[in-house]
C-alpha cells in the first residue's frame, strides 16, 4: 500500500493544492483541489472517498470528479463512487452542493438507477473494508462534525494516521494510545500569534500541536499538514523551536507514503 499527497494546503495559490490523499490507486481520503492534477484515467479509477468533514477544502472535487468520470465509468459498467461520512457530512453535501443549484445531483445521474455516485454513511470506531485494507474511522474536534482515518496496515505494522481538521481532540489521542502508530499527519493551520484564531475555529497552532503531540505514548514520524500558503516556513520554525521527540517534518504535495 501507498499514500500519495495530491494537496496538504490550508488554501489555495499557486503551487497550494488543498487537501486531498490518493490511497493506492482507488481511494481517496478527502477530495481538495489537489484532486485536480490526477489523470482523466486515474480519476474514472476512483471507487471510494472518505471525508473528514464538510468544509469546502476537503469536498469541493467531489462534485467535479463525478462530472469528469460519469462517461467512462458508465461505459464499463462500473458501480457508484462511494462517499463515506459521517450522516451530518452527507446531510450537508446534499442540501449545500448536490441541490441542483450549486451543483447537480450526481448521486441521481446519470439516472437515478445507474448514478455515478452513492453515498455510505459512517460512524467514529467503524472500520471500513476496502479490499484488504481497513480503515478506521477516528474523532476529531472542528466547527463541524469531523473525523479522522487510520489506514492500517497488515498485522503488527503501524498505522498511518490523518487527523483530520481539528482542535485540541483528547478523544483521539485515548485512541491512539491504543494504537501501533507509524505515521501521523495532523494539521497545524496558524502560527502562535494567532491561537486566538485557531480556537474559534478549532485548528491547531505550534503550541496546541506540541501539548497534543505529548499525548502520544511512542515517538512516530509527524507530517504538518493545512498550513496557509505563505506560512510553511514560519509555522515549521515555531514548531522546531519547541523541541519533540518525534521527528517532525512539513507534508508536502506529491510526496508518497509507503505503508508495510
Amino acid at each position: 500500500m501507498q499514500i500519495r499527497v495530491l494537496g496538504c494546503s490550508g488554501s489555495i495559490a499557486a503551487g497550494s493544492r488543498t487537501t486531498s490523499f490518493l490511497l493506492d490507486d482507488d481511494v481517496l481520503i478527502d477530495a481538495g483541489t489537489g484532486v485536480g492534477d490526477l489523470t482523466l484515467e486515474q480519476m474514472a479509477g476512483i471507487d471510494h472517498i472518505l471525508v473528514t468533514h464538510s468544509h469546502l477544502d476537503h469536498v469541493l472535487a467531489i462534485g467535479l470528479l463525478a462530472d469528469s468520470v460519469t462517461r467512462r465509468r458508465r461505459a464499463a459498467a462500473r458501480p457508484p463512487v462511494r462517499v463515506h461520512a459521517l450522516a451530518s457530512t452527507i446531510a450537508a453535501l446534499k442540501m449545500h452542493v448536490f441541490n441542483g443549484v450549486i451543483w447537480p445531483d450526481f448521486t441521481r445521474l446519470p439516472d437515478p438507477a445507474r448514478p455515478v455516485l452513492a453515498f455510505a454513511p459512517v460512524q467514529v470506531g467503524d472500520v471500513i473494508e476496502l479490499g484488504a485494507r481497513r480503515v478506521e474511522v477516528l474523532p476529531a474536534r472542528h466547527t463541524v462534525p469531523a473525523v479522522g482515518y487510520a489506514v492500517m496496515p497488515r498485522a503488527g505494522a503501524g498505522a498511518w494516521v490523518f487527523t483530520g481538521d481539528t482542535g485540541p481532540n483528547p478523544e483521539l489521542w485515548q485512541r491512539l494510545a491504543t494504537m501501533p502508530v507509524a505515521t501521523l499527519v495532523i494539521e497545524t493551520a496558524f502560527r502562535d500569534d494567532e491561537a486566538t484564531l485557531a480556537a474559534l475555529s478549532q485548528h491547531l497552532c505550534p503550541a496546541d500541536l506540541r501539548r497534543e503531540l505529548a499525548q502520544l505514548p511512542a515517538p512516530a514520524d509527524v507530517f504538518v499538514t493545512h498550513i496557509k500558503p505563505g506560512e510553511v516556513d514560519t509555522v515549521m520554525s515555531e514548531i522546531a523551536a519547541q523541541g519533540s521527540a518525534h521527528r517532525i517534518h512539513a507534508l508536502a504535495s506529491g510526496q508518497v507514503m509507503a505503508l508495510a
